[in-house]
């Protein structure tokens, strides 16, 4: 059911390849003892840019697997000294490390290094391209309140153009059947949104993407990846596309409200909303790990059968 020896996207994954890992991810999700899987493999978490839920979720979930896992950030590397990435990785595999999480600003920097690195690449976010990870928990999260998603609406509101959470979303939502709706501003809402999927479709008010919606996510303004004045202010944007508990009843009853985090209270989500009884907040950050667990866990016996 998987073989590959890195997980760089979502994009060119199989629907029994999703599947086992969920399956998995399932299997890991809650309070359980440590596992020998990963035993005498060495995981190093290299994060170029901040993380609260990846990096601690990875790191959970390798030690959970009974892997030894090393964190490393930009202030502490040589990449700060002027070292390259490419460098960089090739010293850290001298030290017979066997998969990378990687996280970078840069679109493809995953892609590229599992063409030249020995050890396994899992990306855990670059650039705007993807994050496989967040897009496997977000549906486990769906998966564990709705059941099939296909048919099921799932509107992603927010920063669309520079969210990579929403691409990975879309392809995933895509592959099982699932609607997406997008909606914006119209400044962040790229203009090869569509060709995502045929199952994607862009609404131009919020009150069209969440209509009758059996999932609301919304996304934070990405000031950190875009320069110039890409909206008139936060108060206008909270006004226009903020999800608040007035347009949250044009979805369906039940809706599940999602966000990736970290949350911009008050600006793309209130926090009535954001901490009410729809809110699946906390569940995705739980599922976080175990999702992270199964992909290491494939990846890993995938070096070890090799």
């Amino acid at each position: 059911m998987w073989s590959r020896p890195h997980l760089l996207g979502i994009e060119g994954l199989s629907a029994s390849e999703v599947s086992h890992l969920l399956d998995r991810a399932e299997a890991f999700y809650g309070p359980m003892p440590k596992t020998d899987a990963l035993r005498g493999q060495v995981v190093v978490n290299l994060f170029f840019e901040s993380s609260t839920r990846t990096r601690t979720s990875f790191e959970i979930a390798g030690k959970k697997l009974g892997a030894d896992v090393i964190n490393v950030s930009p202030s502490t590397s040589s990449v700060s000294k002027g070292e390259t990435l490419l460098d960089t990785i090739r010293n850290v595999e001298a030290m017979h490390a066997d998969i990378l999480v990687l996280r970078h600003a840069s679109s493809g920097a995953p892609q590229f290094l599992a063409k030249h690195a020995r050890s396994s690449i899992v990306n855990a976010g670059d650039g705007t391209h993807e994050h496989p990870t967040q897009a496997l928990l977000d549906v486990l999260t769906m998966r564990k309140h709705l059941g099939d998603l296909n048919g099921r609406i799932v509107a992603i509101c927010g920063d669309i153009m520079h969210s990579r959470v929403a691409r990975s979303n879309a392809i995933l939502l895509g592959l099982l059947g699932a609607t997406v709706r997008f909606t914006g501003p119209r400044t962040m809402l790229p203009l090869e949104a569509a060709r995502l999927g045929s199952t994607v479709i862009v609404a131009h008010t919020l009150a069209d993407a969440i209509d009758g919606a059996d999932v609301v996510m919304m996304l934070r303004i990405q000031n950190e990846r875009f320069s110039g004045a890409a909206l008139p202010t936060t108060r206008e944007y909270a006004k226009t596309f903020g999800l608040n508990a007035n347009t949250l009843a044009r979805a369906k009853p039940n809706a599940l409200v999602m966000h990736p985090g970290p949350i911009n209270r008050g600006v793309e989500i209130t926090s009535a909303v954001a901490d009410g009884p729809q809110s699946v907040i906390l569940d995705q950050v739980a599922a976080g790990v175990a999702v992270r667990m199964a992909v290491l866990e494939a990846v890993g016996l995938t070096r070890g059968n090799t």
